[in-house]
Formats: structure tokens, C-alpha cells, sequence
């Protein structure tokens, strides 16, 4: 392999990352998936490759789809409620492009993209996101075009009105993070209330290793009794450290110099609060905190 057909690799390995990791909720999984697309990248005759860029989506995407359904059965057996594994994104003075695939990444978004089988999510993704041509997407999923057609129009109508939006302004994000923070350090959810959708839900993740709820929690007053009770009296004494997940404002918390947990928020298009995301599960925490991790 010559120095033009690595290059080639790299420029698209963070476009390959990305695909990967939307498919499949985890980032080591993405990681992985991408590896296997550059080995066999390396084994390729170079002479059958008309689009490279092509020929490496189809194979990632290929090999995605292989993965998320052998994860999926997986899942069955996962005790409490499975959250994506968390990411560090870089979004500061993004252009509008790059914040509306950061838009895609949220965990409200991903939770959405469980409902489709795993070839709808690769179609929709790949045509949704990231305007691939069918003709393209329909090679990629190795069905035809009409075929393919058909996955995106299913897709969308499963997806409804749950995809992915402009994400709140900044300070936005900002100020239902504070309050959050608030709520719990204090235990006085006043504020905090106003904030919130009705129907605001509550997820959070252990992986069945730590102590956390096994089932979501729906309703303002259900949310805010477990914020101001539970979670204050064992995270009051944590340090919080603001950080850019999933493309938007959330929080690291830690014990000591220990990450215990991620919080991400998602909100409505008026800016209150929908949704909140906590990990808890130590090996979808293992890599937070490290560096912030650059994909489309």
C-alpha cells in the first residue's frame, strides 16, 4: 500500500467514525469497525476500486450492520436501561453544517435511532445525514435502489418528528445545565421545575455494575422527587467539570480525581428540558475525560 491510498484512508476515517458510531452506539464498536475496514482496505485490489470513498463506506457499513446485530441480542440481557456510550465532541464556532450532524449525535437522537432495524438505521443515516445517493446507499446495504428507497421512507416514518433539530443556543444549554447542577448540590428543585417539559424523561445507565435505576422515570414530579432526594444525597459532595458531549452541554461528575458519572441534557424546541442522560456504567466511562474526539 502506497503513502496515497493511506492518506486516503485518514481523510475519511473521521466520516467512517462517525457513520460507525451512529449505527451502533458505542464508540469502541465504531472503532473497531473502522479498523476492520481499513484491514481490509490494505488487502484491496486497488485496480476493482473505482470509488474509494464508496468502496469504504459500503465496507464499514457492512460491517456495522453485522455488529449491531449481534449487539442488539446482547441487549436483551442488559440489565437497566442501555444509554449509548457517551463521547467528548469538540463544538465550539462550528459552522451550521457541523452543528447539525453534532445535532445527530445526541443521545436523545441515538435512543430514537433504536427503534429501526439495522438496515433502516444505515440507510437513514447514510441518506438523512449525511445526503449519500441512493444509488450509492443502495451498493452500500447490497439491495436495489427502490429497495433502498423504501428502508429510508420507513425509517423516516418510524423516526417521526424526533429527528435531529438545530440545537439550542449555546447559553441555552448552558443555563438548564446550571440549574440542573443546582438541583442536585442543593436539593432545592424550584428552579430547576420551571424548566421542564411535563412528560420529561430520565434515563440512566449502570450496565448492572453500579447501584442506579433499572427503569426510566417519565413526569416532572417523578423526575424532580428522585433529583432533589436520591441523587442529592449521593452526589451533593461531587465535583462537576462542564464538558461538550454529544454535541452538546453536559458534565463530567467526579469522586475525588475518579469520573463517576456523565449527565447529558436534551431540551424541546423551546428550550426546556426533555430529556436527561446519566452514565454510570464504568466501561462507557472509561475514556471520558481523556481528549475530545473529532468525528462528522
Amino acid at each position: 500500500m502506497d503513502r496515497h491510498d493511506t492518506d486516503l484512508f485518514e481523510a475519511r476515517r473521521p466520516f467512517l467514525t462517525g457513520l460507525a458510531y451512529r449505527i451502533l452506539g458505542s464508540l469502541a464498536e465504531a472503532e473497531d469497525a473502522v479498523q476492520d475496514t481499513w484491514l481490509k482496505w490494505q488487502g484491496a485490489e486497488r485496480r476493482a476500486v473505482s470509488n474509494p470513498a464508496g468502496w469504504l463506506t459500503a465496507t464499514c457499513t457492512r460491517h456495522c450492520i453485522d455488529m449491531l446485530r449481534s449487539a442488539r441480542r446482547v441487549r436483551v440481557d442488559y440489565v437497566g436501561a442501555w444509554l449509548p456510550e457517551p463521547i467528548q465532541t469538540m463544538t465550539d464556532e462550528t459552522p451550521e453544517s457541523a452543528m447539525e450532524l453534532s445535532s445527530s449525535l445526541s443521545l436523545a437522537f441515538l435512543l430514537v435511532l433504536e427503534r429501526l432495524a439495522p438496515k433502516e438505521r444505515a440507510a437513514y443515516l447514510l441518506r438523512e445525514i449525511f445526503d449519500q445517493p441512493y444509488e450509492d446507499i443502495a451498493a452500500a446495504l447490497g439491495v436495489q435502489e427502490a429497495a433502498c428507497r423504501k428502508l429510508v421512507s420507513r425509517a423516516r416514518s418510524r423516526v417521526g418528528r424526533a429527528e435531529p433539530a438545530s440545537l439550542a443556543p449555546k447559553q441555552r444549554q448552558e443555563e438548564l445545565l446550571a440549574a440542573f447542577q443546582t438541583a442536585i448540590t442543593t436539593g432545592a428543585t424550584a428552579q430547576l421545575a420551571m424548566l421542564m417539559t411535563e412528560d420529561i424523561e430520565l434515563r440512566a445507565d449502570g450496565g448492572g455494575k453500579v447501584p442506579t435505576l433499572l427503569l426510566p422515570l417519565s413526569g416532572k414530579a417523578d423526575v424532580l422527587g428522585f433529583l432533589g432526594d436520591a441523587l442529592h444525597r449521593y452526589w451533593q459532595g461531587y465535583r462537576w467539570q462542564p464538558a461538550d458531549i454529544n454535541g452538546t452541554r453536559g458534565a463530567l461528575v467526579f469522586d475525588a480525581a475518579q469520573i463517576v458519572a456523565s449527565v447529558s441534557l436534551a431540551c424541546d424546541a423551546q428550550g426546556r428540558l426533555s430529556g436527561v442522560y446519566i452514565m454510570r456504567n464504568p466501561d462507557k466511562l472509561a475514556r471520558l475525560g481523556d481528549a475530545e474526539r473529532t468525528i462528522q
